[in-house]
C-alpha cells in the first residue's frame, strides 16, 4: 500500500538500480519542485480529499471499460465517496469505477484503447507515457502485462487524481504519474521497451522535435505508440490553422497521414504500421456531470458536425505503432 501522497521512491530507486540514477535525481528535485504548496493553490484543498479516500484493499480490474476498484465493506457511501471525488473536478480520462461509484469522464479512454490494444505487446515491458493525464491507459497498460508505466502530465490536477486513485486501489502496482511535461526527458535515454504519445503531437510547436525526443526515450528495438489528429488526404500535405482549432490556441500541424508516416522515417522509426484512423464524435468526448465545462459539441459547427467551429475538418485522429 502506498504509504503517502506522491511517494515515487520506489520508481527512482528501480531507475537508479538500472543505470539511470542521474534521471532519477533530476526527476526527485524535479516533482518536489511541481508538487509545491506554494505552487498551486488548489493543492492543500485536493490533499484533503485525497486523505478522506478509503486506503488500500482493493482489488483492480476492467468492468466495461471502466477501470474498478472493488472490495467488501468498510468503504464511504457513494454519496460521500462522490462528493470527495468531485473535489478533484474536471476528470477528463478515464472512465473509472471506485467502490460502486461511476466516474463518466469527458473522454470515452476506454474506446482508444480498444482500438490498440490488440497491436500492441506489453508483457514484462517498461512503459513511458508522454502526456498520460490522470495515468488511466497505464491501469489498461499493467493490467495487459506491462512490468512498470512511468507517466508524465504537467497538470498536477492529474498527477492528483491518479494519486486518488491510487490510494483507493492501496496497493504498489507499478503505475506512476509524475507531474511533470516531457521536457524532463534528456536526449538519448533509452530507457523504455514502449513509449506512447497520445494526444501530444498536434500540441507541439516542432513535431519532428518531439518525435525525436520520443525516438530518444526507447531501447534499441523499442516501439513507439503514437495517436494524434489527422487531416483526411492521400497526399503529404499538413494543416496549420490561422488560429484556433476547435477553440484551442495551441494546436499547430495537424498533418496527413501519408506527412506523419514521413515525419516518422525521418525521426529514425521504420516498420510504421497505421492501426485506425477514426473520428471523433460527440459520443467520445462530451460533457458529463465529472467534466461540467465546454466539450466537444462545443468546439463544432452547430450545423454541421464534420467540421469545427471555425471552419477546419473535423476532428479525425490516427493510431499508427512504429519501431525504432
Amino acid at each position: 500500500m502506498s504509504a503517502s501522497l506522491f511517494d515515487y521512491a520506489s520508481l527512482f530507486s528501480d531507475l537508479a538500480d538500472e543505470g539511470f540514477s542521474a534521471w532519477a535525481e533530476d526527476l526527485k528535485i524535479r516533482c518536489q519542485q511541481a508538487i509545491s504548496v506554494t505552487g498551486h493553490g488548489n493543492l492543500e484543498d485536493w490533499k484533503a480529499a485525497w486523505s478522506e479516500l478509503p486506503a488500500g484493499g482493493a482489488v483492480l480490474s476492467v468492468n466495461d471499460g471502466r477501470v474498478t476498484a472493488s472490495r467488501e465493506g468498510n468503504v464511504p457511501s457513494p454519496e460521500q465517496l462522490t462528493a470527495t471525488l468531485m473535489k478533484l473536478h474536471p476528470w477528463r480520462k478515464g472512465p473509472f469505477e471506485l467502490f460502486g461509484v461511476h466516474i463518466d469522464t469527458e473522454w470515452h479512454s476506454d474506446w482508444k484503447w480498444a482500438r490498440l490494444q490488440d497491436h500492441i505487446d506489453l508483457r514484462d515491458r517498461s512503459v513511458l507515457d508522454v502526456g498520460s493525464g490522470n495515468g488511466y491507459y497505464g491501469w489498461r497498460m499493467l493490467l495487459q502485462g506491462a512490468r512498470r508505466v512511468v507517466g508524465l502530465d504537467p497538470f498536477l490536477l492529474y498527477a492528483m487524481q491518479h494519486e486518488a486513485i491510487k490510494r483507493c486501489i492501496g496497493s504498489d502496482l507499478p503505475n506512476f504519474v509524475l507531474p511533470l511535461g516531457d521536457d524532463c526527458l534528456p536526449p538519448r535515454l533509452n530507457a523504455f521497451d514502449v513509449t506512447f504519445s497520445m494526444g501530444v503531437l498536434y500540441h507541439r510547436t516542432s513535431p519532428i522535435d518531439h518525435l525525436q525526443s520520443l525516438a530518444g526515450t526507447l531501447r534499441n528495438d523499442g516501439e513507439l505508440v503514437l495517436e494524434t489528429l489527422v487531416v483526411d488526404s492521400s497526399e503529404e500535405t499538413v494543416l496549420v490553422p490561422h488560429g484556433r482549432y476547435g477553440k484551442m490556441r495551441n494546436v499547430w500541424f495537424i498533418p496527413s497521414v501519408p506527412m506523419l508516416k514521413l515525419w516518422l522515417k525521418r525521426t529514425g522509426f521504420r516498420d510504421v504500421k497505421v492501426i485506425d484512423v477514426s473520428p471523433t464524435t460527440t459520443n467520445e468526448q462530451r460533457s458529463t456531470e465529472w467534466m461540467t465545462f465546454e466539450s466537444l459539441e462545443n468546439f463544432l459547427d452547430p450545423a454541421d458536425h464534420s467540421k469545427t467551429i471555425e471552419g477546419y475538418p473535423g476532428p479525425l485522429r490516427a493510431t499508427i505503432i512504429a519501431r525504432l
